[in-house]
């Protein structure tokens, strides 16, 4: 991939500006200016970014609905009703669930939770039909749904019929109708509806995940019943996990909104979340650890987005081993069996149904991997054609409970708004269902909203979404949507970029202050990514070879002409610049500065990307 390089120099005002914050939080400009353009300016924004404090939460009863939604739990509670708490199938509505669920058990046992099979013909994504008879045969009164609902009103509307109450908790856009020329939002006919992305809603921060949303339910729940906050701190783990693997913003800043300093709700949620997923992670969670072998050593976000996320997804993605779509509930149990484990309170069983989510991990890892491979080669042959400034695949045989992976990879590798569709052969064979996925901040829900007409379903936010629409109108909506995104896709939203933080000198990282200043930027995610550093005019100190089974990667010993010292780094996948780093000239790289874990104490640098050299960075 050829990437562009953005950096834009510190102007005068801005350096002044981080040498002042820089002298009064004890830190170099280099770490204040990231501060600074993160919207962090003053002394006290610095240190609630670097040391995030729950009791900055913000209070839940600023959501709209929340009174309505606590005063309906307690009435349920307080009447003896069967409540159902409901999820998606992916992490977020796993972990929601689970977070809810072991909450409320703490104080109510006529409790029980569903999550909807993706390979049922009677379920499936959303409020289903086996959902809701699943809700009505066991008595239940109230349910609770995480990560789905916003627009679910015809189910909804069926359950209110049948006397069962809905409080939805859901991050996704909400639901508009066109009437007279202008489009007006609507909801369902639920007693409350918990969406801070709701146009009405005053609440501050609109990023929540489902998970985070079903927190800020317990934790008004809790404070209108007098419980205290700490019996909530233990289930921070599983906020953390929604918010890194749903790949939500964890700070919201907008300078056109006028917000500074950031709105930092899911910072504070992660941080402490992390923190509480490497001292004492619940059971289910401990075991995953285990499993993926991330025990005794501490756990980022990455960690979660690479290794344990995919784990608590895998069983929803993976067909029941028999391949019997007629099969009941329970012996299709897809993603309830993340939740049972989450939920698990002996550590030998939960290590047991770890093994298995891992060896539905491993199958879909195969999946994924004969899927990819035949995306790609469509694409290639599809590239010698004609440029696309997007990407609609669509394959009957592909399994929909990969696509999402598949769809995610291709706008990864290719730069573009992707969108891949299969035939929904275990439910209606008549329907195709589709997941969208973002590439460089376009807003693909809007492309997916613009296709409406010709869609049965569809729902998400900016960087994903999910799609239903008959097979008949699969290329009429490829047509449309590539369309829409050849008429709003912006230049810089067509290239691979990486946004340089700072250009500095191996001399500035000699030390290993820098590494552990930059430690307490985390947690990273969206709206706080990883800082990437470039400096100019380096060499290869003669040491540097090619590794890897298949000598793909770069182990580089590297050293700038502003100190003898002499820097380690290891390039993925970029053995193809091994001939020119050796030919002693100099050249420029962008990288982020990692711990290097075979040697204690010591730093070294993960090169994003690897070119000639030239004077300076060029700015965009």
């Amino acid at each position: 991939m050829q990437f562009k390089w953005n950096y834009k120099p510190p102007t005068p005002e801005e350096k002044e500006a981080a040498e002042e914050l820089a002298v009064k939080i004890g830190t170099s400009p280099i770490l204040a200016m990231l501060l600074i353009r993160r919207g962090i300016t003053t002394e006290s924004a610095a240190k609630r970014f670097f040391r995030p404090q729950l009791a900055d939460l913000i209070d839940p009863f600023l959501m709209k609905d929340m009174d309505v939604a606590v005063d309906r739990l307690n009435d349920a509670m307080g009447r003896k009703e069967r409540i159902l708490v409901y999820g998606d199938y992916d992490v977020d509505g796993c972990t929601a669930v689970a977070l809810v669920y072991k909450f409320l058990q703490q104080f109510y046992s006529n409790i029980d939770y569903y999550i909807p099979n993706r390979y049922d013909k009677d379920d499936g994504f959303g409020i289903t039909k086996a959902g809701l008879e699943y809700a009505q045969e066991t008595g239940a009164k109230l349910v609770i749904v995480l990560d789905i609902g916003i627009k679910e009103h015809d189910r909804i509307l069926a359950a209110k019929n049948l006397g069962i109450d809905f409080i939805i908790c859901d991050h996704h856009q909400v639901h508009y109708e066109e009437k007279n020329g202008q489009y007006h939002f609507t909801l369902p006919d639920a007693v409350a509806v918990l969406d801070p992305k709701r146009p009405d809603d005053p609440y501050p921060f609109k990023e929540l995940c489902a998970c985070g949303i079903g927190f800020k339910f317990m934790q008004a729940f809790a404070k209108n019943n007098g419980i205290p906050f700490s019996r909530l701190i233990p289930l921070l783990d599983f906020c953390a996990v929604s918010i890194a693997a749903d790949i939500v913003p964890v700070m919201d800043y907008d300078k056109e909104r006028e917000i500074n300093p950031p709105v930092q709700e899911n910072r504070i949620l992660a941080f402490h979340g992390l923190k509480q997923l490497n001292i004492n992670p619940s059971i289910g969670l401990k075991a995953i650890i285990d499993i993926c072998g991330l025990s005794g050593r501490e756990i980022s976000m990455s960690d979660i987005v690479f290794k344990i996320g995919p784990r608590i997804n895998a069983s929803g993605r993976i067909m029941d081993k028999k391949e019997d779509t007629n099969a009941s509930n329970k012996e299709m149990r897809g993603g309830r069996e993340s939740v049972d484990l989450l939920i698990e309170r002996d550590f030998p069983t939960a290590l047991r149904k770890a093994r298995q989510i891992n060896q539905y991990n491993e199958l879909r890892k195969e999946e994924d991997k004969i899927m990819t491979d035949e995306a790609n080669q469509i694409v290639s042959k599809l590239e010698s054609q004609k440029h696309q400034s997007s990407i609609v695949l669509y394959n009957e045989h592909w399994k929909k409970g990969i696509i999402g992976i598949v769809a995610s990879r291709l706008a990864e590798t290719y730069y573009r708004p992707t969108v891949v569709l299969t035939r929904d052969l275990t439910r209606d064979e008549n329907l195709a269902v589709g997941t969208a996925r973002s590439a460089a901040g376009f807003n693909i829900y809007a492309a997916v909203e613009h296709c409406r007409e010709l869609l049965e379903n569809f729902g998400g936010h900016t960087y994903a979404a999910g799609l239903t629409m008959k097979w008949e109108n699969v290329k009429k909506f490829k047509a449309m949507f590539q369309k829409y995104v050849e008429e709003h896709i912006q230049p810089n939203q067509k290239e691979a970029i990486l946004n340089v933080d700072a250009q500095i000198d191996f001399r500035d990282i000699k030390s290993k202050r820098l590494y552990n200043d930059l430690k307490r930027f985390a947690p990273f995610g969206l709206g706080n990514e990883k800082p990437l550093f470039c400096t100019v005019g380096v060499y290869d100190f003669g040491t540097s070879k090619v590794v890897g089974r298949e000598q793909e990667h770069i182990k580089l010993e590297l050293v700038d002409s502003k100190s003898s010292h002499v820097m380690n780094g290891i390039a993925f996948g970029q053995s193809a610049a091994a001939r020119y780093i050796k030919s002693k000239r100099s050249f420029d790289i962008v990288y982020t500065i990692e711990e290097n874990i075979y040697k204690h104490g010591s730093v070294q640098l993960q090169i994003e990307d690897i070119r000639e050299a030239e004077d300076e960075v060029p700015a965009q």
